[in-house]
């Protein structure tokens, strides 16, 4: 279990660690709770892998780090890019990529095809989850923000009946 599990994430973890030094971030904090999104999401990966679809995984683990991300970025008072950014690079599809160009150089067309719109899939797959993800937080805090508006106009109500 924990070569099957804890190892993977651990060296996403490590992998986005790196990262934050490549894009130059400098708070400690968030360097440790950025690359912790990244070993997050690489388990929330390898908890979507019933599913035995590429594709779904990298969605559910794209999901959960914008998720992660956006929550991050209201308590560490940062962009919400910083989280998702490094969060999300253990997922990109290098690997895919490679193959695809080396199918494509080599002239074979079946595996060039084949290979090339698996990569196209997984990375439109953490794209949409990205966007869903971000969407459904800011329509949360849409919300948030309108109840607490009304919230506030009743209090007002209150004071200027209570006034008179």
């Amino acid at each position: 279990m924990f070569k099957d599990i804890f190892l993977p994430c651990l060296w996403a973890f490590l992998s986005s660690l790196v990262f934050c030094g490549i894009f130059n971030v400098h708070d400690k904090k968030i360097i440790l709770v950025s690359a912790l999104g990244g070993g997050l999401g690489w388990f929330a990966y390898l908890l979507a892998a019933p599913s035995e679809s590429v594709v779904m995984q990298n969605f559910i683990a794209a999901v959960t780090v914008a998720l992660f991300s956006e929550f991050m970025s209201r308590i560490f008072k940062a962009p919400s890019t910083v989280f998702l950014v490094i969060g999300v690079l253990p997922m990109v599809p290098g690997g895919g990529i490679y193959y695809t160009m080396e199918y494509g150089v080599q002239g074979n067309t079946a595996m060039f095809i084949e290979k090339g719109l698996e990569t196209i899939s997984i990375a439109g797959a953490i794209a949409v989850g990205v966007s869903i993800a971000s969407a459904l937080f800011r329509l949360y805090s849409y919300f948030q923000a309108q109840q607490f508006k009304q919230r506030e106009n009743m209090v007002i109500r209150y004071d200027r009946n209570n006034n008179k």
